[in-house]
């Protein structure tokens, strides 16, 4: 069976390096189609010539080449080749790509469109710094050149080298499913609330497939994708706290959007509160001078975590309330009424029944409850071995 390899990059700067690499891939079994995203006209020639991945624009070719400005039409070309693997994706059994800055920029926002576990492999001169805007939630492999991508020498020689045999390896030898029939639930987890989530984990896992995410911001969009791509039948979202980041100003928000797939989606949804007593920062001179009076716990060097307020309690569990309000399927948010984290219980350093009860507050008098959605007050801590059951409980029940 014949697999097909996709190598992109910009031909007008990179023509030494993408032969070189088409060379290195050629092997029984595979073809290699190559795709040229360069912005400044043909430097070698190439399976799918820039004029073909523009016109995946949603606006047409001039909108990549009509512009005569390097940075909007390299922006149009990255959502033209987004386009492109969108419409290609059932096709590519692997992808490796080659950049600089505005390559990587190109290729990786394409990447980004393929299923996870389509193996894909990007070589840049970027992938030793802060790759997150690159990556995101996908499953990017990034590889550092070393040198700047201009021209071949003992060390880029080497590096490619490497690079076309990871991504043969990964393509001559796919992931074979191990035929799971169990429905899947993706689980919301911080550390403080490991307990809570594990034991939940524990009491399902004979009849769920348990995947369970870190909330650190793109742990949450990462579930949510997948949930709205139908990879995951419903959530447990035990753990919220990348909302306090979103509403309060921390570092580990997934954004806006936080909650918006599921609510769409109707599939089942047993939340919580977990660990939305913290709003988080890296080391403690990151923290923005506005909260210098506020309550701190130093996680470690390099993690600080902020008591929210109970100002800050209410504003959040009206975000929730006013996210849950629009939820088309099944809907239990669960209130833990002896804390909402490992911190937050009595005599703890986040023991705050004031900010508890504006959240809980806001979040009662927020939601509008029906058949299909409820709120429901418990006498444990999240924690707590009978919250998790009462969790699982909760979502069999809708599920």
């Amino acid at each position: 069976m014949t697999v097909v390899i996709y190598l992109v990059g910009t031909s007008d700067t990179k023509a030494a390096e993408i032969t070189y690499l088409r060379n290195l891939l050629v092997h029984p079994g595979v073809d290699v189609c190559t795709v040229d995203v360069g912005t400044r006209g043909a430097g070698c020639e190439m399976d799918v010539p820039p004029a073909v991945v523009a016109g995946h624009h949603p606006d047409g070719i001039d909108a990549v080449f009509g512009s005569g400005d390097r940075g909007t039409s390299v922006a149009a070309m990255a959502r033209a080749f987004a386009g492109f693997c969108a419409a290609h994706s059932h096709e590519i059994a692997a992808i490796i790509g080659i950049g600089g800055g505005g390559g990587t920029s190109i290729i990786s926002e394409g990447m980004r469109e393929l299923p996870y576990g389509v193996p894909k492999l990007m070589v840049s001169t970027l992938a030793s710094g802060d790759v997150a805007p690159y990556v995101d939630t996908s499953d990017i492999i990034m590889m550092p050149s070393v040198t700047d991508i201009a021209g071949l020498n003992r060390i880029s020689r080497h590096i490619m080298h490497n690079a076309a045999q990871s991504i043969l390896g990964m393509a001559a030898n796919p992931y074979v499913a191990q035929g799971d029939i169990k429905p899947s639930v993706g689980l919301s987890m911080f550390g403080v609330t490991t307990p809570c989530v594990t034991q939940i984990s524990a009491l399902l896992e004979d009849q769920l497939d348990c995947v369970v995410f870190h909330a650190t911001g793109t742990g949450g969009r990462s579930m949510e994708r997948l949930l709205g791509e139908g990879m995951l039948g419903g959530l447990i979202d035990m753990t919220t706290t990348e909302i306090a980041d979103e509403v309060v100003g921390g570092v580990l928000s997934a954004g806006a959007a936080r909650l918006d797939a599921v609510m769409a989606s109707g599939k089942p949804y047993v939340g919580s509160v977990g660990a939305l007593d913290m709003v988080n920062f890296w080391a403690p001179d990151t923290v923005p001078d506005r909260f210098k009076d506020r309550l701190f716990y130093h996680h470690n060097a390099n993690v600080t975590l902020m008591r929210t307020t109970a100002a800050d309690c209410a504003a959040i569990g009206t975000w929730i309330a006013d996210k849950l309000n629009t939820a088309t399927g099944q809907v239990i948010l669960l209130l833990p009424e002896k804390g909402i984290s490992a911190l937050d219980i009595a005599d703890g350093p986040f023991w705050d029944p004031e900010a508890q009860a504006a959240l809980f507050g806001a979040l009662e008098n927020g939601l509008r409850a029906t058949d299909t959605r409820q709120v429901r007050r418990l006498p444990k801590h999240i924690n707590d071995p009978a919250f998790s059951a009462a969790a699982a409980e909760a979502y069999l029940s809708i599920s």
